[in-house]
Parts: C-alpha cells; sequence; structure tokens
C-alpha cells in the first residue's frame, strides 16, 4: 500500500459546538507519522468547518439562509486548518490546505491540476489536507458532502485505500437494530437500500453519501472501510486488516487476482464448507467454481454473500469464497446436481454454490 485517502466526520471532530477534539486529532497525526515511515502517503478530507462555525456564532440548528452558511463555513475554516496544523506539527509532520468544489473535477485539465498538486505536496513529505470550498459554492454546501469528494481524491490520486470515519461503526443491516455487515463484495441496490440519512444538526450525508462514495471508489480500483472514528490508534489496524469494527467493500476495477486477495484475507468467515476430493481438485487444481454436488458438510451460521472458509477432506482451510446461497438454503442442496438446484431456485441463473470469480484459493495453506 501507497497512498491512501481518510476522511474524517465532523461528529468525530467536533466536542460541541465551536469546539474541536485537537487529542482525537493528534493521535491521528501520530498515526500518519508512523505510515509516514512505512512510506505511505496520506490525504487526510476533513470535516468540520461549517459546524465550529455555527457554535462560534452560537447557532444551534444548520443555517438555510445561504450566505449565513457560508459565513459559518468561513470562520470554521479557520479552526479547523488551524488545529490540524498543530496537531501534525506535533507529530513532525507539515500539515497544507486544500479547498475544493465539484467544478475541480468536472473537466480533466482541472482535476488534472487538483492530482498535481497533491502529488508535489505529498512527494515533500507534507499532508494535505482537504476540504469542500464552503464558503464560497452554495451548490457544494447544499449538496456536496466530503464523503463523495474523498472519493473522487481516491480516484484521481490512485489511491490504494479509502477510509470514511465517523460516528457510524459501518453498514448496518438496519439503522437501528440491525447488525454490522463487515464485508462488501459487491455493492448491490439491496446493499443501498440499507443505507439512511443522518440527522445530525452540523453534517450532511449519511450511510447514503458513503456508500456512494464506495461505488466511486471501487469502481476506480480503491479499497474502502467505513467504521467508527472514535478510537484513532485503530488507524494502523485498519490498514492492515486486523479485527476491527467496520465494513470493507472490495474494489471492483481492480484484475480478478487483486479482488481476490481481498475476499481471501480481510473479511472474517462466517461458517465454513468441507468439500470432497473432487471438488478440491477442480479448485485448486483446474480454478473452477464449488458446486453443491462437492460438499460434504456445512458448518456455521451464514446468509446469502457471506464469506466462508472452506475446507478439504483433511480439515485444511484450501480457500475462502463469497457464498451465493444461505446455511439454511445449503442444507437442501448437498449432493444434488446443477439442474436440480435451478429448478429448486428457479431466479437463480447459475446454480454454483461459489463462483471462481468469489472464490480465492489460499494456496499457502494446501499442504
Amino acid at each position: 500500500m501507497k497512498k491512501i485517502v481518510i476522511k474524517l466526520g465532523t461528529g468525530i471532530l467536533s466536542a460541541g459546538r465551536g469546539n474541536i477534539r485537537t487529542d482525537r486529532m493528534e493521535e491521528w497525526a501520530k498515526s500518519i507519522a508512523t505510515l509516514s515511515a512505512q512510506g505511505i502517503e496520506t490525504i487526510i478530507v476533513s470535516s468540520g468547518a461549517v459546524g465550529l462555525g455555527m457554535g462560534k456564532l452560537g447557532i444551534e440548528e444548520r443555517p438555510k439562509d445561504l450566505s449565513l452558511l457560508r459565513a459559518c463555513a468561513s470562520i470554521g475554516q479557520c479552526l479547523l486548518m488551524n488545529a490540524w496544523s498543530q496537531s501534525l506539527e506535533k507529530a513532525g509532520l507539515i500539515a497544507s490546505q486544500v479547498l475544493l468544489t465539484r467544478e475541480d473535477f468536472e473537466s480533466r485539465k482541472r482535476s488534472q491540476k487538483v492530482e498535481e498538486t497533491l502529488c508535489t505536496l505529498l512527494k515533500q513529505k507534507v499532508v494535505p489536507v482537504v476540504n469542500e470550498n464552503d464558503s464560497v459554492s452554495d451548490e457544494e454546501i447544499k449538496f456536496g458532502d466530503n464523503d463523495v469528494l474523498s472519493a473522487l481524491l481516491a480516484s484521481i490520486g490512485k489511491a490504494d485505500f479509502l477510509i470514511i470515519l465517523s460516528t457510524a461503526t459501518g453498514l448496518m443491516t438496519h439503522p437501528t437494530s440491525g447488525t454490522l455487515i463487515p464485508f462488501v463484495a459487491e455493492i448491490t441496490p439491496s446493499i443501498e437500500a440499507m443505507a439512511k440519512g443522518t440527522h445530525s444538526a452540523t453534517a450532511v450525508g449519511g450511510m447514503v453519501t458513503k456508500i456512494e462514495a464506495a461505488k466511486i471508489a471501487c469502481g476506480s480500483g480503491c479499497a474502502v472501510f467505513i467504521g467508527s472514528g472514535e478510537q484513532p490508534a485503530e488507524l494502523s489496524s485498519i490498514i492492515n486488516g486486523r479485527n476491527v469494527q467496520g465494513t470493507f467493500f472490495a474494489p471492483t476495477g481492480l484484475e480478478l487476482s487483486e479482488r481476490k486477495k481481498w475476499v481471501a484475507f480481510f473479511p472474517t468467515p462466517k461458517g465454513s464448507l468441507t468439500i470432497d476430493i473432487g471438488a478440491e481438485e477442480a479448485i485448486i487444481e483446474k480454478g473452477g467454481s464449488l458446486l453443491a454436488i462437492g460438499i460434504s458438510k456445512i458448518e456455521g451460521d451464514f446468509e446469502k454473500a457471506d464469506v466462508v472458509e472452506i475446507k478439504n477432506q483433511q480439515e485444511q482451510i484450501i480457500a475462502r469464497g463469497i457464498t451465493r446461497f444461505s446455511k439454511h438454503e445449503l442444507l437442501g442442496l448437498q449432493g444434488k446436481q446443477n439442474e436440480e438446484i435451478l429448478a429448486l431456485f428457479p431466479g437463480k441463473n447459475r446454480p454454483e454454490v461459489i463462483h471462481r470469480d468469489h472464490l480465492a484459493p489460499l494456496q499457502s495453506e494446501k499442504s
């Protein structure tokens, strides 16, 4: 990994209107300095200007008057940038301010200028701190959000990883009573339907814009993590794919072999499928898909689109993959031929339990 973009939301930067969490900023700065020492370049996309400005003016609700909103952004941006500059300086880093609008991405020529500026700053070991230029752009204040901005930056900057941190734990099956979805292989309409907007008095966007950002970044070959930023010390764990709460989104713009790395190493498996020797040969030696007829044992509690481990008859883990059937469905499919499966599930256009495009052999564990 050579370059990452970190987007930080208003909720985790604000310590109440007009105040800022400099303690968290300093922790992130330390983590970024550690990454820099490892040769990883970092771009920060920081929200919070409007909320800080509101606090200084004693305004409780996000103004609907655009001129007043621009004034809040202008006041807050000074406070925000000063805090970042001081925090990064304590970690031995130099900060720079970059203010952008959607117009800066409208033409290839302008977006190239943005890319050139960022690349030059990074080469000089400077950390760009980017925000929307809300103080001059009505459209950006009314419709814009830093989630999408961070994805556009990740795309033009050819970043390897986009990390979106806010007060949200990640993508949930239901916004209030659901469970966390740890890994998304593909952003489908059903995934988008789970996202809900924010009700914050100072922020815009919510999970809807985060999913939109993930679509942009993933389509450009950039992996995405959406999770909580309330524990800044976990930044290195996110980078290394360790056990952190949040949702990883696999990059779809990468070559197949690169996409499979995410299936193999990042998500936590929800169950396991033990297969016979014929199925093992088909997967490991021929690069084939996993069929129901080759499954001898099903363990765990998983749903459709969850990641599962695949074991051989010696109980060795030989692969991981994204299942197209839930455990409940698979229990009735063991030993069945493809034609029987299609007859039982007429809505499915393929009979594979795990298609080879979503199956990652773990060669290091084959013995």
